[in-house]
C-alpha cells in the first residue's frame, strides 16, 4: 500500500472503533519521526494538520523547511523533552504530550513556555521510564495549574512491554477522571499507538499517536 492508501485505511479503523465504542473521533497525530519532510508535505496535501516528532533537533530543522501555512497545522512534540531543549521546542510545538516531572516544569514555566500539555504517567515499576507516578497525579497537576503560560488538556501514557494495553488503558482512563476532580477542562487522553490505537479509543483515547502504520518504515 501507498502512503494515500496506508492513512485512509487507519481513518476507517479509526472510524469503526469510534462508532463501536459510540465516542467522538479522536485527533490523529501522525508521528513523523526519521522520515523527511516531504513525507510531511505530502500529508499535509493528504489533509492532515497534527504532526508527532519525539527529537528536537530533528523536529526543529522540519518546522523550519516545511513549506505550508504556519497557521494551518500543529507540531506535538510526543518524546522525553530535556529541559535546555524546551526554548527550541518553544518555537513551533504547540502540544506537549510528555510533561514528566518536576525540573521540566520548572524550565517551562521560566521560559513562559505558551504550550497545551498532557502530564504524562509512568504506568510500569521501572523509575527509569518517563512519567509521573499515578500516585502523584493530582499534587503534580495542580502544580502545572499554578503556571499560567501552560494550558493542562488532559493525560498521557505509553503502554508497557509485555503488558496487556487494555489494563494500561482502564489505568489511564480512571487516572482521567481523578484530573478533572482538580482539573475539568482536562480531559484529553493522548493514548494508542500502531499496534493498540483501536484498544485505546474503546477507553477514551482522544488523541492517538501513530507512525508506522502511515508512514511506513524509516529508511
Amino acid at each position: 500500500m501507498n502512503l494515500t492508501q496506508r492513512l485512509a485505511d487507519v481513518h476507517a479503523r479509526i472510524d469503526a472503533s469510534s462508532k463501536k465504542a459510540n465516542l467522538p473521533q479522536p485527533t490523529l497525530v501522525v508521528v513523523t519521526k526519521n522520515h523527511p519532510v516531504e513525507l510531511v508535505e505530502n500529508l499535509y496535501e493528504l489533509g492532515e494538520r497534527d504532526f508527532g516528532e519525539n527529537k528536537d533537533q530533528e523536529a526543529s530543522a522540519k518546522s523550519q523547511a516545511l513549506n505550508t501555512p504556519e497557521d494551518d497545522y500543529r507540531w506535538h512534540f510526543v518524546g522525553q523533552l530535556q529541559s535546555n531543549k524546551v526554548r527550541s521546542v518553544m518555537q513551533y510545538a504547540s502540544v506537549l504530550h510528555s510533561l514528566d516531572r518536576q525540573s521540566l516544569l520548572k524550565e517551562l514555566a521560566k521560559r513562559e513556555a505558551e504550550l497545551d500539555v498532557f502530564i504524562q504517567m509512568n504506568l510500569t515499576d521501572d523509575e527509569n521510564r518517563g512519567g509521573v507516578n499515578p500516585g502523584d497525579l493530582l499534587s503534580f497537576a495542580e502544580q502545572v495549574l499554578q503556571i499560567p503560560s501552560l494550558n493542562l488538556i488532559g493525560v498521557m501514557a505509553v503502554g508497557g512491554l509485555d503488558v496487556e494495553p487494555e489494563k494500561e488503558f482502564e489505568r489511564v482512563a480512571l487516572a482521567s477522571q481523578k484530573l478533572l476532580t482538580v482539573a475539568p477542562e482536562a480531559n484529553k487522553i493522548s493514548a494508542g499507538m500502531s499496534a493498540d490505537f483501536e484498544k485505546a479509543i474503546a477507553y477514551g483515547a482522544t488523541h492517538l499517536r501513530i507512525g508506522s502504520l502511515i508512514t511506513g518504515n524509516s529508511h
